[in-house]
């Protein structure tokens, strides 16, 4: 018989229990929050893995359907490969928790997670680092949690715990903040405008509640926890490291002073080589002696450039701590596109493409929310020539949707309502060269291809790296940071906004955790390298044009009442499609609530006006008294002819209305059919019926 262990507190409104479900799993834990419930499971292999120079850990999270009672649409009618929103919760579990195993850790680890059922009022992708963390603290595996996370929220100018999914909706901020005990570990936040202090009141205000959600974690694992994998890290052969260090740490601190980063790097392989080939004879006759160098040489590298930047505060590319790269902004570059700009800081640079659609253009997404439509979309593209290497190309990792997303996030705020701008806006950020900070990049160069395009944005937006090295008692907070200080520091705290304040702060560290004062400083650095990189983008434009661009389609706009939408459409589409091929124009029809909108998208301006008054024809109901000139003939009898007055209306004209002239014996005496006339409604009789007439219009001389 299993037995069930749970813990609970309800001022967290959070329920944590192990032992029924998954038992054969390292950890496992199932995290309850009103009736939404995830399951997440951990498993560590005893043994490390041979070879490997990097810790092997995986992290998915799966969203099944049947957990909003939904079920999946397609052919198969079963879950397929990740959704975003997956892909972006499996980064949002493993960034906080990969940097609290320890140094050199080298067995497979496996983390699971999956929302077993979702109550559409408590998020699950919280509970799924707060489960994850629990399953780690309880499992074998050396975890040196426990985690806890948080949503915090604005509403109304306070800040909200954990808002529901209804109260996310009005939040000006979404921020969620992972942590340890002792500090945060991971930040990632979209915000309306939010000020450096606004949000450091924020950060504050959920560490407090971390440290409420670890306490609880402790008290599952002092329950249920599993003794620990006895680890114990390789021991450095000493003479080796200092024989190493001794020659080559020198050279190593010479490469960091050349100017480009292929330079640096060329000079770093070639010495790496040459200390290969002095070592050969010795690698023959000691086998694991060349594992060990190599281990050892990025070491010393990893120890001279940290050193190089916290005690003698020089950076690789010889600028001071606080100093951005030389900057490049225009726009146009690209001319048949809908908007377009380039955006170069350094040596990371962002090709933005604007594209401007209708409403069949937006993007359903279906998850275990309701699908919705989202009109605003941002693709970040990663090729690998842009580091100048040869790789896979087409494929898109969790990377490049993570980057993507956080570029969406930061842009969102800004963007103009529906009412405001009608069109569907995709971006399209092409990394040509990266040398750190390529997702800050792809949010200065898509602002300008918006602006560029005449989407009337409210504020541009631009966006920093910054970096931090740790070295003992000692730090130095690096503004702008390139691909090395990334690679060898220790935070990557990326901040973008207006010139009024933050949209989106995401960060990531690879220590246990980092204190409010020192995001203080950085917040503070961004803030005015933002004000820096905002002025150089106002250099290439300054505020959104007032025309779209010449080569985007026109979108013209008309509100129809919600009975009419039956009559623009027509039987099986009929009048929609009659519309459209005769102007050459693309017609969409939405409800929205008690009213239809009506879209007419068009290539030129007299396209779409001259749809859009065969359009406002069909929904004006006819008036009695009116003329309607150029009516067509449709069918001509012997008693008078049925002409179209007005779109899809038809009525009579009886032979003794046609000619004041002359009595007609016939209506084809004078008309026939395909003819024009123009005609004045004289009544519309009790079965509705429209009684037209020629004899009434003094144009006419017939």
């Amino acid at each position: 018989m299993f037995q069930e262990i749970i813990v609970q507190r309800d001022d967290l409104k959070l329920k944590l229990s192990t032992g029924k479900l998954a038992r054969q799993a390292g950890g496992a834990v199932v995290v309850e929050s009103g009736d939404t419930v995830v399951l997440a499971t951990a498993c560590t292999a005893r043994d490390p893995k041979a070879g490997l120079d990097f810790f092997p850990l995986t992290v998915d999270y799966r969203e099944k359907m049947y957990a909003a009672g939904k079920i999946p649409g397609g052919f198969f009618k079963r879950e397929a490969r990740p959704t975003t929103k997956e892909t972006l919760v499996s980064r949002l579990i493993d960034r906080p928790i990969r940097p609290l195993f320890p140094d050199k850790y080298r067995n497979e680890t496996q983390i699971i997670v999956q929302a077993l059922a979702y109550d559409q009022v408590n998020s699950p992708d919280v509970m799924a680092i707060i489960g994850t963390s629990a399953a780690l603290s309880i499992s074998e595996s050396p975890f040196l949690g426990p985690v806890g996370a948080v949503r915090i929220g604005m509403i109304d100018g306070s800040l909200v715990i954990n808002p529901t999914v209804e109260e996310q909706k009005v939040s000006k901020l979404d921020l969620v903040v992972a942590g340890t005990r002792k500090a945060i570990t991971m930040v990632e936040s979209e915000a309306s405008v939010l000020t450096e202090e606004q949000y450091l009141d924020a950060l504050a205000l959920a560490h407090s509640h971390i440290v409420k959600v670890c306490d609880l974690i402790d008290e599952l694992r002092a329950k249920a926890g599993k003794p620990k994998i006895a680890y114990t890290a390789p021991e450095i052969d000493k003479a080796l490291m200092s024989e190493l260090s001794g020659k080559y740490a020198s050279a190593f601190r010479a490469s960091f002073d050349l100017p480009t980063k292929l330079e640096r790097e060329g000079k770093a392989s070639e010495l790496k080589a040459q200390i290969h080939a002095e070592m050969a004879a010795r690698y023959e006759a000691e086998p694991g002696l060349m594992a060990k160098c190599k281990e050892y040489l990025h070491d010393i590298e990893y120890d001279v450039i940290r050193r190089m930047i916290v005690d003698e505060k020089a950076r690789i590319d010889k600028r001071r701590v606080d100093e951005i790269r030389p900057i490049q902004a225009e726009v146009d570059v690209i001319k048949r596109v809908h908007g377009s700009s380039l955006f170069t800081r350094g040596e990371t640079q962002a090709l933005a493409i604007l594209t401007l659609g209708g409403g069949d253009d937006e993007q359903f997404i279906d998850g275990l929310d309701e699908t919705v439509k989202d009109r605003f979309l941002l693709h970040y593209n990663f090729p690998p020539f842009s580091v100048g290497e040869a790789g896979r190309f087409g494929f898109t990792g969790r990377r490049e949707i993570g980057h993507g997303e956080l570029a969406s996030k930061a842009l969102r705020a800004v963007l103009p309502t529906q009412q405001e701008f009608p069109y569907t806006m995709r971006l399209v950020s092409e990394i040509l060269e990266s040398n750190g900070s390529s997702s800050m990049a792809t949010v200065c160069s898509c602002a300008m291809a918006m602006m560029a395009g005449g989407v009337p944005i409210k504020a541009p937006v631009a966006g920093v790296a910054m970096g931090l090295f740790l070295l003992e008692d000692r730090f130095s907070v690096l503004t702008d940071i390139q691909g090395a200080e990334d690679h060898y520091g220790d935070m990557d705290f990326k901040v973008a906004g207006t010139l009024e304040g933050i949209t989106a702060l995401q960060m990531d560290i690879k220590v246990e955790g980092i204190s409010i004062e020192i995001m203080r400083t950085a917040l503070a650095e961004a803030k005015k390298s933002r004000m820096h990189i905002l002025a150089k983008m106002d250099e290439a434009i300054k505020t959104p044009r007032v025309e779209i661009n010449p080569f985007a389609p026109r979108i013209l706009i008309l509100d129809i009442p919600k009975e009419k939408i039956g009559e623009v459409i027509g039987p099986g589409g009929k009048v929609i499609r009659r519309l459209s091929e005769e102007h050459g124009v693309k017609i969409e029809v939405t409800e929205d609530g008690n009213r239809g909108i009506v879209k007419v998208l068009s290539a030129d301006g007299p396209s779409g006006e001259n749809a859009l008054a065969a359009l406002k024809a069909i929904v004006t109901e006819p008036e009695v008294g009116k003329i309607y000139y150029n009516s067509k003939v449709k069918r001509v009898e012997s008693y008078g002819a049925f002409c179209e007055f007005m779109p899809g209306r038809e009525g009579l004209v009886h032979v003794s209305k046609i000619s004041k002239k002359e009595r007609l014996k016939a209506a084809s005496d004078i008309l026939a059919e395909g003819d024009f006339i123009n005609l004045k409604l004289l009544e519309i009789d009790r079965q509705g019926r429209y009684n037209l007439s020629a004899t009434d219009v003094p144009e006419n001389d017939f």
